[in-house]
């Protein structure tokens, strides 16, 4: 399986209003069964505070499932895992192959990526309603373009990120 950035910003998930990750799409994209991924957390648990994994309620599975249109029939018979942004950097010291590590980087810098998104479009989102406010009363036509502003900024167009971090030195 190929580990692209739109396959990993697929696989986040906003469960109790944080991004996670589920243990069954971690285990695809590290090619380990989901029962060794979480075998493997449980024999290392105190690297996995609250914070960094937790075990979803039988309401947020059911609710997750209905949103996939998933079947009852099959599947995990347990409640998954839910990895936060720490508990997948705190896999790679669990998960030893090279694939792991790999996988855990990616990850890490599609939610980096992520992170700098939603700093960007509050502060655009905070210019708009600044200059929204001195338009009460004023122009309809502009208050309805500053509504459809507003909606643009809360779905934002993965492809047209810039990309984050240090380059790479380039080789001579």
């Amino acid at each position: 399986m190929e580990i692209t950035e739109q396959l990993i910003v697929d696989r986040v998930l906003l469960i109790r209003g944080i991004k996670i990750m589920l243990d069954k799409d971690l285990a695809a994209m590290y090619g380990v069964e989901v029962k060794r991924l979480n075998e493997r957390v449980k024999r290392n648990h105190t690297r996995f505070p609250p914070d960094f994994m937790f075990q979803l309620s039988s309401d947020e599975w059911f609710h997750l499932k209905s949103h996939f249109a998933s079947s009852s029939w099959g599947g995990n018979r347990k409640l998954p895992y839910a990895f936060t942004e720490q508990g997948v950097a705190m896999l790679s010291s669990v998960l030893n192959s090279e694939t792991a590590i790999q996988v855990n980087i990616q990850i890490i810098r599609v939610f980096t990526k992520m992170k700098q998104l939603l700093i960007e479009n509050k502060a655009l989102f905070l210019k708009i309603e600044k200059v929204e406010k001195q338009l009460t009363g004023h122009d309809k036509d502009l208050q309805n373009i500053f509504t459809i502003l507003k909606k643009l900024i809360s779905i934002p167009d993965s492809s047209k990120r810039n990309p984050i971090g240090f380059p790479y030195p380039k080789k001579k």
